[in-house]
């Protein structure tokens, strides 16, 4: 049986339990109103948690390291930006994370004499700091559709960065690359926009089945929000066409080879890939390098392939 204080999983939880008190007290710092209500209560029950993972991981020193004290200023960086709705996202993040990494330990230590103190602590984490989180982002934020927003902006990014790519193998001038890369973007979101219509649909006839059943068994119980399929269409065409805008807007500028749509766009992969890692409670980094390897990929593929239309069909523009 692993020690804990030779386990790594429990020294990441406890660095990571420091690194989350140390972001709610900088959010604290900006926010006004409730939500800085919510966030000193917060930081007086991960103060705590702090204590208790310190002690249990051994740790003599609970200071931020180099790359957290980064990842703090990237996130304080990031509200500064987007306002208090980024607030909300990180909140909804850190419990997502937060859940994983408790799962993972009490995996390990649960039929350990450690368990029953490991047990105690962890129902303090599920309960009142994810009731405290859950009370502010349940009313101010649907992260699903947030994480949707950001999918469609990644989609948009990834598939019209590799069509610039070979609409440059074949065509060359940048006017014809921005005319063929607009249709596309167009066409996608449109596309997208019907897709997550229909999906969202159907999923709303099912909850309201599933609503019904609820009601019939228990007509005090107040059923969850509905999807509204119109209003996810519109949020996910839009992000797609504003993500296929990004690669596009070097060659509106004249630009003669897709380098700067390559830099542009694999910059915005980077960016998207990352938030989506973080709402999502995934590592950013593995993330961050598939997508872009993906990215490289399919442009390295769409430039071959263009290239290889323009000497087939003889193509000269």
């Amino acid at each position: 049986m692993t020690e804990p204080r030779n386990d790594p999983l429990v020294h990441k939880v406890a660095r990571d339990e420091a690194f989350d008190m140390a972001l709610y007290v900088r959010l604290r710092e900006m926010e006004t109103g409730e939500v800085h209500n919510v966030l000193s209560r917060l930081v007086t029950v991960e103060r705590g948690h702090v204590a208790f993972w310190a002690d249990f991981a051994g740790l003599d020193d609970s200071s931020l390291d180099r790359v957290q004290r980064l990842r703090l200023s990237f996130l304080v960086l990031l509200r500064r930006c987007f306002g208090v709705a980024m607030t909300f996202l990180i909140l909804e993040a850190i419990e997502i994370y937060g859940v994983k990494k408790y799962w993972a330990l009490w995996d390990r230590y649960k039929d350990t004499p450690y368990g029953p103190r490991i047990r105690g602590i962890l129902r303090d984490e599920f309960g009142h700091e994810d009731e405290i989180v859950a009370g502010l982002t349940g009313r101010r934020l649907n992260p699903e559709r947030v994480r949707d927003i950001f999918l469609g902006l990644n989609d948009g990014l990834v598939e019209v960065l590799g069509s610039v790519a070979g609409f440059y193998a074949s065509f060359g001038h940048p006017a014809y690359v921005a005319v063929a890369s607009l249709t596309v973007a167009v066409a996608g979101s449109i596309s997208m926009a019907a897709g997550v219509l229909a999906s969202s649909r159907s999923q709303r006839e099912v909850q309201r089945i599933e609503n019904a059943k609820r009601n019939f068994f228990d007509p005090e119980m107040k059923p969850p929000e509905e999807t509204r399929p119109l209003s996810a269409a519109v949020a996910v065409g839009i992000s797609y066409f504003v993500g296929a805008m990004f690669p596009i807007f070097p060659v509106l500028l004249g630009a003669v080879s897709p380098l700067w749509s390559i830099a542009v766009g694999g910059a915005m992969v980077v960016l998207v890939t990352a938030l989506l890692s973080v709402m999502s409670g995934m590592e950013v980094r593995p993330r961050v390098l598939q997508n872009l390897l993906l990215v490289f990929g399919a442009v390295g593929v769409t430039y071959v392939l263009g290239t290889l239309v323009k000497q087939f069909w003889n193509i000269s523009v």
